[in-house]
């Protein structure tokens, strides 16, 4: 079973594509910010994360780093979902190591086939 942690401080967002991916099969686990994120990949792997960008407490660029930088998460894909879809925010969440990037609202099937890029070339 594939496991992906959602990262998203909007608690209607958060159950919107918490149910997408579990009726396509995934296994969800919730954070409302990235230092919550943090204390879930400590607790258990993940498959891929997906995260807000603008949260309280630590934003999606600041987790993203902090999962980069750390040798047991490094290897996890990130996708960034955010409102904000400049290409300069886009563009830095690249570089600082971001897999793929959504913009809100973002549909069921465009989640879907974003995740399933990066689940199967895991596996």
């Amino acid at each position: 079973m594939t496991n992906i942690l959602i990262v998203e401080d909007n608690v209607l967002t958060q159950r919107v594509l918490s149910m997408a991916l579990r009726s396509a099969g995934y296994t969800v686990v919730t954070a409302a910010n990235g230092v919550e994120a943090l204390e879930r990949l400590a607790d258990a792997p993940v498959d891929l994360v997906v995260t807000d960008l603008a949260m309280p407490h630590m934003d999606g660029l600041t987790l993203l780093q902090h999962i980069r930088n750390n040798d047991q998460y490094a290897a996890v894909p990130v996708v960034m979902l955010t409102a904000n879809g400049q290409t300069t925010v886009r563009n830095q969440a690249l570089a600082l190591g971001a897999d793929g990037f959504l913009t809100k609202p973002t549909g069921s099937r465009e989640l879907l086939e974003t995740i399933s890029r990066f689940v199967y070339a895991r596996t």
